[in-house]
């Protein structure tokens, strides 16, 4: 080993197509960024601004839209950058990169599985939910969600520090995630593998698990209800979390949890997008098309015609 050069920077290979195929990739992830950013700052300006929105449901949404601000930023201004300039990216930068990406990808579990117990008390214990989750309780929540977090995100990057990488330095990727980087350290890697493993099943397991039972209680509740319209109500207040938490985790543990013997380059690459760059676009759109109240909140901050509002109506 001492006679091998360590790496001081990564070459990211992912995307290198023709320069007509690099530019449509730029010109659409470029919009998916645009759409992100507007998307996900209408729904915090939305909910701050409007006082029928100041309720833990709401609170819970304008900090999953800020996380998924925070996550796309992390990635795309990159990638963007990898089109038109080199594709290279130092060594402490990749290192950086993959711990905010374990970082925000942490912190919006966190959220989701806050924003399902919301759901369930809600729904299951209306008498309680005002005692339950009240203000305090709801900045516990994010609170802890970032602080836990960062300590998983530091578990998984400072053992990293430690690995020898002397060659090749190419990603065969977009980005720096720490499955890649560890197939291409010298050194042995399998208890940075299995640190990975533990500490992902400790966070996102239990998460998981309070996303699942307290849905499970909610349908059976909502199923016990005399009105088809209060079903139909109930539902819909729902299914904007319930379609944002089966992309995020269904998407994020294949790409992360699977063996390294079925990795596939394509499949990869598709995963990334869809955790990483598409639903924290989706996101905003989903909430938005789902939910009334948020409907409403936009129009009314963006000062919509009546022909336009009648068309949102509509959706």
């Amino acid at each position: 080993m001492e006679n091998k050069t360590t790496v001081t920077y990564f070459v990211l290979l992912g995307f290198s197509y023709s320069p007509p195929v690099q530019m449509f990739l730029f010109c659409t992830f470029f919009l998916i960024y645009a759409v992100t950013l507007m998307g996900n700052m209408m729904i915090i300006a939305a909910v701050r601004s409007n006082s029928h929105l100041h309720s833990p449901m709401y609170f819970f949404l304008s900090h999953l839209s800020f996380i998924d601000i925070f996550t796309s930023s992390v990635m795309v201004p990159n990638l963007l950058l990898n089109f038109y300039a080199s594709k290279t990216i130092s060594y402490s930068g990749c290192i950086a990169q993959m711990f905010f990406i374990l970082l925000t990808g942490a912190t919006e579990e966190f959220v989701l599985a806050a924003m399902a117990y919301d759901r369930y008390t809600a729904i299951c214990k209306p008498m309680y939910y005002v005692k339950v989750m009240n203000s305090v309780v709801c900045k516990s929540l994010v609170g802890g969600a970032w602080m836990i977090s960062c300590l998983y995100a530091l578990t998984n990057a400072l053992p990293l520090l430690k690995l020898l990488f002397c060659g090749p330095n190419t990603i065969q990727h977009f980005s720096c995630e720490l499955p890649s980087l560890l197939a291409l350290s010298c050194t042995e890697t399998s208890q940075n593998t299995m640190t990975f493993f533990i500490s992902s099943c400790t966070v996102a397991a239990p998460l998981f698990l309070v996303i699942l039972v307290s849905y499970v209680h909610i349908i059976s509740t909502v199923l016990k209800m005399n009105s088809a319209e209060a079903r139909r109500k109930t539902f819909s207040t729902c299914s904007s979390h319930l379609i944002v938490v089966i992309l995020f985790f269904g998407t994020g543990s294949f790409r992360y949890m699977r063996p390294s013997s079925a990795s596939s380059l394509i499949v990869d690459d598709f995963f990334s997008i869809q955790y990483s760059i598409s639903t924290p676009m989706l996101n905003p759109i989903i909430y938005s098309l789902n939910t009334r109240a948020v409907r409403e909140a936009i129009k009314k901050l963006i000062g919509c015609k009546p022909l336009m509002a009648h068309v949102m109506q509509k959706c």
